[in-house]
């Protein structure tokens, strides 16, 4: 069996002939955007939440990062952050609010607060749920009906994905993290070439990633058209998840690091599709189009139009169109406006070493304007215990409160129209981070160093 079966199988309720499967849910992460109408659904029905301590509620799409001590300006973002208080107290939930110590993105303090814990199955209304499968986990976002699915029930009508494992062999080179890695997957196997699949990663690149990088990896799955994705657990993610708050204690420690320790694909474990890559060819990576597939090695040029297939040459030709690029042409030493470091994607502190690493000892680019912007009130305090905060304030940034952030125009965080942003986020879609906005997806070094050039800079030639 694979490590997906192993979780998933162990999961069923029952199954509906030819139809999908009751799946039982473990953890139910909510958020302030999806779930108003899922809780109104409840209401309406008259019913209560029907396993509440299964349930972790928090706001992070709307949060601003900054002076979050007054009332949100936004009366749309202000309307949904308070609705969400309100749900959560009127049935019973467990809510982290702006400015509680456990309050972040929902998908960075899940595993770093040990609610995301390995055998598990957890949904939220968000498709970067993906996320929690770095623990060895079966997550995937869903929508709002099936929010009230699973409050209603703690179960979800769901048919099974077919499984893939991505192997990636050998060991990232200098300036390589699991950014990059993902970028690269991701314009290997196009925007699509993942849909209707589970991903297992695997493979020696793969196993030497920190948990941070393997949250990360996991994170992005999605963009290739997975359901999810996930990494088999290993002494990696039982360090990482030992002694933290919610993380079983004892002898429940001992009883679920037995149970933990089984979860893996059989080595005779038949996928419905295996895909192998080779870290040596991987480069820092940027994208220099609209979706997350259309990136590249940052010192490669921007693919011509006649390695473009036939069918896709309109969109592709307009996708460069609206970021004011032309094919063929490089993007190293492309005047940048706005630096982004942050996200369920890279807010982590790992990520802010990394960009620390770059800055330290330079200043940042008079023409860059830089948000940094820690995924929770841990990383925020993990910043300052460092002296990462020092390294950023010499050099001429500011460190934000966190949130969302500028991953999406939910917030105001907003990039303006026509501006090219170096983004550590998981999107690039016309209007993400801003209406007319131009986002180039990157890790934290490449944006590090871009912020510090003030262009789209190799960050190895800084290292």
């Amino acid at each position: 069996m694979t490590l997906f079966d192993k979780i998933w199988d162990s999961h069923i309720v029952t199954t509906v002939q030819d139809g999908p499967t009751q799946l039982y849910i473990d953890r139910l992460y909510c958020h302030e955007v999806t779930s108003p109408q899922a809780f109104a659904g409840l209401r309406t029905r008259g019913i209560q939440c029907f396993r509440p301590e299964k349930i972790i509620c928090m706001p992070d799409h709307n949060t601003p990062t900054h002076d979050q001590d007054k009332p949100i300006e936004d009366p749309v973002s202000k309307a949904q952050v308070d609705t969400l208080a309100k749900n959560a107290a009127d049935f019973g939930l467990t809510h982290f609010g702006m400015l509680h110590p456990k309050n972040g993105i929902i998908h960075v303090v899940g595993p770093e607060q040990g609610l995301t814990l390995p055998g598990m199955t957890i949904v939220c209304g968000d498709s970067h749920t993906s996320t929690h499968g770095a623990m060895g986990a079966i997550a995937f976002g869903i929508g709002t009906s099936e929010v009230e699915m699973v409050l209603a029930s703690q179960c979800i009508l769901q048919s099974k994905p077919k499984t893939m494992r991505i192997t990636v062999n050998g060991k990232l080179g200098k300036g390589v993290t699991a950014k990059d890695m993902a970028l690269y997957i991701i314009a290997k196997m196009t925007t699509g070439g993942a849909t209707g699949y589970f991903v297992e990663y695997a493979g020696e690149a793969v196993q030497n990633l920190t948990m941070e990088g393997r949250l990360t990896l996991c994170n992005l799955s999605i963009e290739m058209g997975a359901r999810g994705g996930m990494v088999a657990p290993d002494e990696v993610t039982f360090e990482y998840i030992k002694g933290r708050e919610y993380a079983p204690k004892g002898e429940e420690w001992d009883k679920a690091l037995a149970y933990w320790k089984t979860l893996k694909s059989d080595d005779d474990a038949v996928f419905d599709k295996e895909i192998t890559f080779d870290a040596a060819d991987i480069a820092p990576m940027i994208t220099y189009g609209t979706n997350p597939g259309m990136g590249m090695g940052i010192t490669e040029n921007i693919p011509t139009m006649d390695s473009v297939p036939e069918a896709g040459r309109i969109s592709y030709a307009k996708s460069l169109e609206y970021m004011g690029f032309e094919a063929g042409e490089p993007v190293l030493g492309k005047k940048i406006d706005y630096v982004f470091i942050g996200s369920c994607t890279n807010g982590r502190i790992e990520d802010f070493r990394e960009f620390a690493s770059i800055v330290k000892g330079r200043k940042k680019a008079e023409n860059v304007i830089a948000w940094i912007v820690p995924g929770s009130w841990i990383v925020d305090q993990q910043i300052k215990d460092e002296g990462l905060d020092k390294i950023f304030e010499e050099a001429g940034f500011e460190l934000r409160q966190p949130g969302c952030s500028a991953c999406l125009a939910m917030n105001d965080d907003k990039i303006p129209a026509g501006k090219y942003a170096v983004s550590t986020s998981n999107r690039n879609f016309e209007g993400r981070q801003g209406p007319g906005a131009r986002t180039l997806l990157a890790s934290p070094l490449v944006a590090a160093a871009a912020a510090v050039t003030g262009v789209i800079t190799d960050p190895r030639e800084l290292m």
